[in-house]
């Protein structure tokens, strides 16, 4: 059971008014916000032991590192990683992805086949492709419905020898979509050789995950969608495959010995994490976990489908409304659109003069949109601060954008 007055009161940017009405911040899936222990986690290591981490022999650098060691440890156990220099810190998903893509390089051969889906995020995709330009692979796309279900079939006759990637998201972040990634895995793990990695940059704020349990290669979250600072995120890599991986980036922090003649690089996690880290972000991100964790994926996880579950209700007794994937099994995201109304964009201008945050486009997956033969939707997205109440005010938003554009 989710005390929600007691969340709502641990994010002070929640009370404030937007265009003179109470904010209703239904963005989720673009960021969450912060609560109060992740802002004051950041401003206490500023205040109190900012240093650069690691080989530093003063006290300030020693407890900094101790810091965002332990946030590495609390992260290792979120996701149940083996091991904890399994974790790597990065920016975000965007860069675990372009880190994989571009540290397999040498393992991919001309006409080598990788395989993503039609619900991926453009981070899933343009990586891909520049991979794919480097190495003369092939790229093929996962299809799907019009209900936006993944037509997994495919898999039985596209996988062999030739896959060397599977790469698709575990959520939808346009559609909220919920991916059948456990039978994608063994489908990959029995008829392939390939390498899986998992985006779970939309499922991390809202599910319990297991990285042995689903045993993939890779899992890339972000921090700023899990309430953690923006310029956080986690690539998850099995130690074996993350052995034999070339680094991203190479400086400091990532070698073992560097002469003129030859560098050997720094063993697990450092080998990947060039440069000065996001110190004060990553023990943040920390933070973050022990936030989820007090309320409990499972008090979370009711909450939020209880808020996807009543906005798809109300938005539905209106006219004239249309849900992407309102079939699907999906969660934390309601994307939509009035017929007849023009552009998505007009309707979120619209409920922003109400106060109302959602966002409008095409959200990162413009081959999502041409599927639909649409130029973008509006997107409602829920996080555990979010109120049965605040979809009310909504979905009256909704009724008034109608009877200005219809």
């Amino acid at each position: 059971m989710v005390d929600i007055n007691h969340i709502r009161a641990q994010f002070p940017i929640l009370n404030q008014e937007v265009n003179g009405k109470p904010l209703v911040y239904l963005d989720n899936a673009a960021t969450s916000q912060k609560p109060i222990s992740v802002i004051k986690t950041w401003e206490k290591y500023y205040e109190t032991i900012n240093a650069n981490v690691h080989r530093g022999i003063h006290t300030l650098s020693q407890l900094a590192t101790e810091e965002m060691e332990l946030s590495r440890q609390k992260i290792q156990r979120f996701i149940n990683a083996k091991h904890d220099y399994e974790v790597i810190f990065t920016k975000g998903t965007t860069e675990g992805i372009n880190l994989v893509a571009y540290a397999l390089t040498n393992q991919i051969q001309p006409n080598d086949e990788i395989i993503i889906s039609y619900l991926e995020h453009h981070s899933n995709i343009v990586p891909w492709q520049m991979l794919c330009e480097r190495t003369g692979a092939k790229l093929r796309v996962i299809p799907m419905d019009e209900n936006g279900i993944l037509q997994i079939d495919v898999l039985d006759e596209w996988l062999n020898e030739k896959t060397k990637i599977v790469s698709v998201n575990q959520v939808s972040n346009a559609l909220g979509i919920v991916n059948p990634i456990e039978k994608i895995i063994e489908k990959t793990r029995r008829l392939s050789n390939a390498y899986v990695l998992i985006d779970g940059a939309q499922s991390a704020p809202h599910f319990k995950i297991d990285v042995q349990k689903l045993d993939c290669d890779f899992f890339v979250f972000s921090g700023h969608k899990m309430y953690a600072p923006m310029g956080t995120g986690i690539l998850y890599g099995k130690e074996s495959v993350l052995e034999n991986l070339h680094p991203f980036h190479g400086g400091g922090e990532m070698i073992a010995v560097c002469s003129f003649e030859k560098t050997t690089y720094a063993g697990l996690p450092f080998k990947f994490e060039a440069g000065t880290p996001n110190v004060g972000g990553n023990i943040a991100l920390g933070a973050a976990v022990d936030f989820i964790e007090n309320i409990g994926h499972g008090n979370l996880q009711n909450h939020e489908n209880d808020l996807l579950n009543y906005a798809q209700k109300k938005l539905l007794e209106l006219d004239g409304i249309k849900i992407y994937g309102e079939k699907a099994n999906r969660t934390g995201v309601v994307s939509f659109n009035l017929e007849g109304a023009g552009i998505a964009s007009d309707t979120g201008m619209i409920l922003d003069k109400l106060g109302i945050a959602v966002r409008t486009g095409h959200h990162c997956t413009q081959p999502i949109m041409d599927f639909f033969n649409i130029a973008g939707t509006v997107r409602a997205s829920f996080a555990v601060y979010n109120t049965l109440e605040e979809i009310d005010i909504l979905t009256e938003g909704v009724k008034k954008a109608q009877r200005m554009l219809v």
